[in-house]
């Protein structure tokens, strides 16, 4: 390896390093992920203009590669709001609460009903629908408040976001990151997923009903009583036959696009359109209806506000994604052709030189990725490293010659399980807020379940490497 690809690696390592640093310290990587393309570039190139202009294009670059996913969960937002303030949600989840009969039945069903939207709305507009309509009725028949709060983050913000397997924002940025099809990750996903969900929930699950009958956990009745009259979000009328009519046909449209995926082979970006297209239609047609002549400046309404939350949510995961992009094709498309001859890539080179030079074996690579995951999750964001996680993957992959799906996925779970909303506190306000509890109690109870969660899969991972 000659001299000046030397240079750029160690620059594109320290940075790795750095920015690992910083998500311990909480502190915000933006502006060191800014400074490592420039001098990436500048290492590279030679050339000031060009460090300084490869900044804004690899933040092109990376806008170009994350605007579906982008796309696709401002579409589902604004979706939701309409879907909210007609009523349509909450008569579409009533009927589930005929079920909740008792607290088992009240955790594992606001648990399965939270996964399930979650997949389809992501979990943040499902936290407020689903603890308006099922949390007085839980709390009626015995479940805590704070068990309501943490089945809603453990199936919602754990299984399903961890997963995301309809929307695909999740597995689209670490497959980017690491180079491989979307599909590779989702399929290597689904054996971890259901291990750490199932591991997680079961665990949850024992340790609330030994705390409710050892007297620990006592259920506040005043809870149910704050929410019972509570609208779920509801401020345009329907007439009753139509809004029914709308529950029904909502979820039944997108039944059909989970057939349509698996009879045509849908996948990554073909399936990340039909969700968004027919959550696109969704949206003109229950607009056109709840503000009938008003229904066109309204759409738009709804689209400013769902793409508000988009950009919200994926402001701080842009300037990160550009970053590790460099380290595979992005780089290029960015600044040229420049690499020293014989690179194949920063991140496939580092793999290389570390398969000559380190005894690296599966079992470290699965502890290694779990370990990024959750540091990368420490921001209480989930999706803001994950970027890291699949550019890891990849260099450890490369090194082992194999296991880069697992590693990914893996890496993809442990950030999300983190960030997403299960253990950092300041990312479970939204369940806490709406069920009464704090969070940082909620945070606390979640953290056993979710730490063996992640233990048992990673040594579950290592068998699938």
């Amino acid at each position: 390896m000659d001299a000046p690809l030397v240079i750029l690696h160690g620059v594109y390592v320290l940075f790795v390093l750095l920015i690992i640093l910083m998500m311990v310290l909480r502190r915000d990587t933006s502006l060191l992920c800014i400074i490592g393309i420039a001098l990436l570039g500048l290492t590279a190139t030679g050339s000031i203009t060009a460090s300084v202009g490869g900044i804004f294009g690899s933040f092109i670059y990376a806008i170009t590669e994350l605007l579906p996913t982008i796309l696709v969960i401002c579409i589902i937002v604004a979706m939701s709001h309409v879907l909210t303030e007609t009523g349509v949600n909450e008569t579409a989840i009533r009927p589930m609460t005929a079920l909740i009969r008792n607290p088992a039945l009240a955790f594992w069903v606001i648990g399965l009903v939270m996964m399930i939207i979650s997949w389809f709305f992501w979990p943040s507009p499902a936290v407020a629908l689903i603890g308006a309509v099922m949390l007085p009725v839980a709390v009626r028949v015995g479940l805590p408040a704070l068990g309501v709060a943490m089945a809603m983050n453990l199936f919602g913000h754990g299984i399903a976001l961890s997963g995301d397997y309809i929307i695909q924002g999740a597995p689209t940025l670490t497959a980017k990151a690491a180079g491989i099809p979307v599909g590779d990750v989702i399929s290597a996903s689904v054996p971890l997923v259901i291990i750490m969900g199932a591991v997680t929930t079961v665990t949850a699950f024992w340790m609330l009903r030994r705390d409710l009958a050892n007297g620990t956990l006592i259920v506040s009745q005043e809870v149910a009583a704050a929410h019972e009259a509570a609208p779920a979000g509801r401020t345009i009328e329907l007439p009753t036959s139509v809004r029914n009519a709308l529950a029904l046909l909502v979820p039944l449209l997108f039944l059909l696009d989970v057939v349509a995926m698996f009879l045509f082979d849908l996948k990554g970006g073909d399936a990340t359109a039909l969700v968004g297209g027919t959550a696109l239609l969704i949206l003109l047609v229950v607009a056109l209806f709840a503000h009938k002549r008003n229904g066109p400046e309204q759409v738009t309404q709804y689209l400013i506000k769902g793409f508000q939350f988009g950009f919200k949510v994926f402001g701080p995961v842009i300037p990160i994604a550009a970053f590790f992009y460099m380290g595979d094709s992005g780089f290029v498309k960015v600044f040229g052709d420049v690499l020293p001859h014989g690179s194949q890539g920063i991140v496939n080179d580092l793999g290389v030189a570390l398969a000559h030079t380190l005894p690296l074996n599966k079992e470290i690579a699965a502890v290694t990725l779990t370990v990024v995951g959750v540091i990368t999750g420490l921001d209480g964001s989930g999706f803001s490293g994950i970027t890291l996680a699949g550019s890891v993957a990849q260099l450890f992959a490369a090194s082992l010659g194999t296991g880069i799906a697992t590693l990914t996925a893996l890496g993809q779970l442990a950030a999300i399980w983190v960030g997403g909303g299960t253990l950092i506190p300041w990312a479970l306000i939204p369940a806490a807020a709406i069920c009464g509890v704090d969070p940082f109690e909620l945070a606390r109870r979640n953290l056993y379940p979710v730490a063996i969660g992640l233990i048992v899969t990673t040594i579950a991972a290592m068998f699938f490497i």
